[in-house]
């Protein structure tokens, strides 16, 4: 039997999100109340109605109302609306897009990869630029 393997020349690379995404999804994540309320959700794995999880905080309607418009609008929840009801479920797909995409950001630098700045272009180079640590000055030693 003969089997045929296709590899992809160059895998897909995922795009990594805009800082306007980060942003964004920090800024909903800087809040305790959002962020209980994606815990909640990615718990309970399903939809929840907006009542249940305004049941669950300490907050007035409209002030739980603005935090899930701001889990909303950075594209943590999705929301499927019902008449009067909304049901919210996490969207688990784009936080793990853009934080996991941040943290790309945090890997350390090795020898062999570049960075734009208007020192040394890489860490040997940099090792090359830097003195060597000096000894400590005899006359110090002398005076003693």
């Amino acid at each position: 039997m003969l089997r045929i393997l296709v590899t992809p020349r160059h895998p897909e690379q995922p795009t990594p999100p805009s800082l306007e995404d980060v942003d964004r999804v920090f800024l909903a994540l800087a809040h305790e109340a959002r962020r209980q309320v994606l815990l909640l959700l990615g718990q309970r794995g399903d939809e929840l109605p907006s009542g249940y999880l305004a049941a669950r905080f300490q907050h007035s309607w409209p002030t739980t109302s603005r935090h899930l418009k701001v889990l909303e609008e950075a594209g943590l929840v999705e929301v499927r609306r019902q008449g009067r009801s909304s049901n919210y479920r996490l969207n688990r797909a784009r936080l793990e897009h853009v934080v996991g995409g941040w943290m790309g950001h945090l890997e350390p630098v090795g020898p062999g990869q570049r960075w734009s700045s208007s020192g040394p272009k890489s860490t040997a180079a940099l090792a090359e630029r830097t003195p060597p640590a000096r000894a400590k000055s005899s006359r110090a030693t002398d005076s003693q």
